[in-house]
């Protein structure tokens, strides 16, 4: 269903990024459970495996044990307390990772109904490339877009404007 049509500018976005930077024959761990975006990615031939659910702060023996040559972690650092840590376990060379940018309009996510959904850090694009850099990754390429919504205000004509996603592919400067 996902593969004909992308639900979203977001996946669209992603997709053409990631398209860019990373060959159908790299196999891919997928940071988070099995969701949209990664049945889209094997829909349009990547070999992708994700992560099982486990608290990717405390427990990383999906990265550690995982031979595949890319990581990707699509809008998964900002729900971590400490994503430097994961960052540094990560075997593969490659990563590709977006985050929601922070909005100096709006206040950080936080679900009114699962209290595991929200997010701990809102990144500027400088603190996320300073994480990576910090964390032993070199960044290759990067982009962001806005996020529309359709609705009357002055924060929704801001989000026409405003950056809402930064993506990034960097590549392993540094052993771990």
């Amino acid at each position: 269903m996902y593969a004909k049509t992308f639900p979203n500018k977001r996946y669209k976005n992603t997709f053409s990024f990631l398209q860019r930077h990373i060959a159908t024959d790299e196999t891919i761990l997928d940071l988070g459970v099995e969701n949209p975006f990664s049945t889209i990615l094997k829909e349009k031939g990547y070999t992708v495996t994700n992560t099982n659910g486990e608290d990717l702060d405390l427990d990383f023996t999906s990265v550690t044990q995982s031979d595949a040559a890319v990581v990707t972690a699509f809008e998964i650092f900002e729900h971590l307390v400490a994503p430097f840590n994961v960052l540094r376990e990560i075997k593969a060379k490659k990563l590709v990772a977006s985050i929601p940018l922070r909005l100096w309009f709006a206040t950080a996510y936080q679900s009114k109904t699962d209290p595991w959904d929200r997010h701990y850090h809102e990144f500027e694009d400088w603190q996320f490339d300073w994480l990576l850099e910090k964390a032993g990754w070199k960044i290759v390429a990067s982009n962001k877009w806005t996020n529309p919504v359709k609705k009357l205000g002055l924060r929704p004509l801001l989000r026409h404007f405003t950056p809402r996603y930064y993506i990034v592919y960097a590549e392993r400067i540094a052993e771990v």
